[in-house]
Parts: C-alpha cells; sequence; structure tokens
C-alpha cells in the first residue's frame, strides 16, 4: 500500500534556496554527485547494493566457442556396451552394436580405450584416433542425421 506524505519540495515553495544555501548551489550534476550511475563504485555504493545489486558484472551471454562439449571415450562405450543394449539405449543388428551417443547425453566421441566390439557411433564430433579404432574393430561412423 502507497504512504501518502507530504512532498518535501511543497515545504521549500517560497525559499528562492529550497535549502541548498547561495542560489548557484543546486545546479548542475555535481549536486547529486554526478550524472546517472556515476559513483556507483564510490558514494552511490549503498544505492548500487539495494535498488541494482546486478548492475555490475557479467551476465546472460556465453559464446558458443567456449562451451565444453560432453565427451565420451569409445573404450568406455566398449564396456558398457550390453548395458547400453539391456536399457534400450544401443541396438544389435547382427553381430553390430548400434550406438547414438546423442541420446546418451554426449556430442563427441574420443579415442582412449581399447575396441573389441565392431560398432556404429554416431555422433556430432568425432577423433581420428576413435575413428580408426571402431574401423580396425569392424565398425563404422556416421556423423550428425546420415
Amino acid at each position: 500500500m502507497v504512504v501518502r506524505r507530504r512532498k518535501k519540495v511543497k515545504k521549500k515553495r517560497g525559499s528562492r534556496t529550497h535549502g541548498r544555501g547561495c542560489a548557484k548551489r543546486g545546479r548542475g550534476s555535481g549536486e547529486r554527485g554526478g550524472k546517472g550511475m556515476a559513483g556507483g563504485h564510490k558514494h552511490k555504493w549503498s544505492y548500487i547494493i539495494h535498488y541494482a545489486p546486478d548492475y555490475f558484472g557479467k551476465h546472460g551471454f556465453f559464446p558458443p566457442t567456449r562451451r565444453e562439449q560432453e565427451a565420451v571415450n569409445v573404450g568406455e562405450l566398449d564396456e558398457r556396451i550390453e548395458e547400453l543394449v539391456e536399457k534400450g539405449l544401443a541396438t544389435k543388428e547382427g553381430d553390430i552394436y548400434k550406438i547414438d551417443v546423442r541420446k546418451l547425453g554426449f556430442s563427441k566421441v574420443l579415442g582412449g580405450g581399447e575396441v573389441k566390439h565392431p560398432m556404429e557411433i554416431i555422433a556430432d564430433k568425432i577423433s581420428s584416433e576413435a575413428r580408426r579404432k571402431i574401423e580396425e574393430a569392424g565398425g563404422r561412423v556416421s556423423t550428425g542425421d546420415q
């Protein structure tokens, strides 16, 4: 609910200087401590803390080039292949296991570990080492929606 009070300026009417000493003193932005947010890190800091706490600092945009990619090693996929088939996150077609790593929450496949099973891997990105290991084990790689 709004508190109804008389404005201070009503009290000052008829006084010529409105309590500022000489007539020149009220002129310019120096009387209010600078224009706009001047003094925000100095004499107006308590104002910032109370009324505009998010004014300073970075917030909002994070460049896509700096985002960390979620990656998984081919060795880990190979170790957990049976578990992934049981959960329905991978399928077995003949003797080739088909895995879409994007469904697992990964965007890139790295070349760490051993590959013993032939796998078809679908990923956004794949390292050259991972591609080599998969193809040596009798599998294939596809990137994106192919």
